[in-house]
């Protein structure tokens, strides 16, 4: 990686957001041991090194073996005291390198366990979340407003593809419906789990802002999740999809037509012209033009996870330059830049900024657009009124970190 043309100090003191990460690939190394000795999960190693050597590794050679660090994860938060603890952890973690806004995805299906169900999951999750945030907002220099807010909210994560060992709570739906095709089951699950979600924010007061669909795409559409995404959306639910990070642009289509998606989870292959497989789409090229035209128009942000695409991506994994942030900037879409998962990807969003700054060489002004493109395009909890003073008060402070390091950023803004 080159050397960024602005200084880490810069970069980590900046306001910044995380819009994608997943709650199970970013818990505390430390957290993770413990929480695996007191509920008895054998790990392939019991100190930290061993895990980074083994397990969570600065390069993996495939997505099987990026994945393989989740199945520990999430084995070890399976109960309201775990979650609550990698739930607040993260938060503060968030908020040590000034992060104000973070969004926790994580999929509450694969932490069911008897009679703790969905929404006790949920509740467990934002109390964590919400505990952090008490004590964060209860600074001197948060309650005299030198510093923005810290902020909050969570989504959940349908599944494209289960099988009955992720959980106990999809074996359920396998020993129910045992006639029934798998993509039916796969569907219905989402269904269920946007009612839970939708319970959860309406019912039970929870800052659960969105929607999310995770998984293989190859083979999985988006489009058999459509309902549950209708049901969100008719229900005011943020709406995110994993898409174009697997599969082509057609799976970026499919999320924004069937799935009312308001961003889209990577987006890498959005110009790839190679990765259209659908045989009905003859003119490649005026096919991506048109779906690169709709989704910066739209606003449709597409949250970039630089070094997880990189981990996980062979094209990538030499030569970040040619991940297509570039292409997304120059095409003006809204992009943010993400962690995906801190621990599994060992990565901060101040290391995502930095690899942005270094391998595309943005300027200040470009930097302030990208970071603030993450508040602005954030699944607020709040009212919108609330949301605009709340982005007001992080433009600002934004603002005067780049001008204390000699660099004005407020002539042009856009």
């Amino acid at each position: 990686m080159a050397k960024p043309s602005l200084p880490r100090e810069l970069l980590l003191a900046l306001p910044k957001s995380d819009l994608h990460v997943h709650l199970d690939g970013s818990l505390r190394l430390p957290t993770l041991i413990e929480l695996a000795k007191e509920r008895g999960v054998k790990l392939p190693s019991n100190s930290a090194d061993g895990l980074l050597e083994l397990v969570f590794k600065r390069a993996y050679r495939n997505l099987p073996e990026y994945l393989k660090g989740f199945e520990f994860t999430v084995a070890c938060l399976q109960d309201a005291e775990s979650l609550e603890r990698a739930a607040y952890e993260l938060a503060h973690d968030c908020r040590a390198e000034n992060v104000y806004y973070v969004e926790v995805r994580f999929a509450p299906q694969l932490h069911v366990r008897g009679e703790f169900r969905v929404r006790d999951v949920l509740r467990a999750v934002c109390r964590g979340l919400e505990r952090a945030k008490r004590e964060i907002n209860q600074r001197p220099e948060v309650r005299a407003g030198q510093v923005p807010a810290f902020e909050a909210g969570v989504i959940v994560c349908a599944l494209r593809f289960f099988l009955p060992v992720f959980s106990e709570h999809y074996r359920a739906y396998f020993e129910a419906l045992p006639s029934a095709p798998a993509e039916e089951i796969h569907a219905l699950a989402s269904l269920e789990l946007a009612r839970a979600a939708i319970a959860a924010a309406e019912q039970d007061g929870l800052p659960v802002v969105g929607f999310d669909l995770a998984g293989q795409e190859r083979g999985f559409p988006a489009k058999s999740h459509q309902a549950a995404y209708q049901l969100a959306h008719e229900h005011f639910l943020g709406k995110t999809v994993h898409a174009g990070e697997d599969y082509g642009p057609e799976s970026i289509f499919q999320a924004i037509t069937d799935c009312h998606a308001d961003r889209i989870g990577h987006g890498t292959w959005l110009f790839s012209k190679k990765h259209l497989r659908d045989p009905n789409i003859r003119d490649k090229q005026r096919f991506i033009d048109k779906i690169v035209r709709y989704v910066a128009d739209r606003r449709i942000t597409l949250e970039v996870c630089l070094t997880s695409n990189q981990q996980t991506i062979p094209e990538l994994r030499d030569d970040l330059a040619k991940h297509p942030f570039r292409l997304m900037r120059k095409a003006r879409c809204s992009v943010t830049l993400c962690t995906d998962n801190r621990l599994v990807s060992r990565t901060t969003v101040t290391d995502e900024v930095e690899k942005a700054v270094a391998t595309f060489g943005l300027a200040p002004r470009e930097l302030k657009d990208v970071l603030i493109y993450g508040f602005k395009r954030s699944f607020f909890p709040g009212s919108y009124p609330e949301k605009r003073n709340w982005v007001r008060s992080v433009l600002n402070h934004m603002e005067d970190v780049f001008a204390s390091a000699g660099l004005d950023v407020r002539a042009g803004r856009r």
